[in-house]
């Protein structure tokens, strides 16, 4: 497949969450935690069923078809 010519970016779908999610091709899982306004502090990523270290969220690119589920830690007794 070729990329699209233009000034309109290539786009994809990944799962989130178990939702459909569009987003521009290229994009790594920081980028997406950004444009969801997601607080980083407390949250564990696991990208197609296995958990992603933080410290691999920026150089993580995301692809068509990933499922991306997103866990935050709760405080409670």
């Amino acid at each position: 497949m070729r990329a699209a010519q233009g000034n309109h970016p290539m786009t994809l779908t990944i799962q989130l969450n178990d939702k459909a999610q569009p987003l521009a091709a290229g994009q790594s899982v920081a980028d997406l935690l950004a444009a969801q306004d997601v607080n980083p502090q407390g949250v564990a990523v696991a990208l197609n069923g296995a958990v992603l270290p933080r410290s691999r969220w920026a150089e993580t690119r995301l692809n068509d078809g990933d499922e991306l589920h997103l866990f935050t830690a709760i405080a409670g007794g």
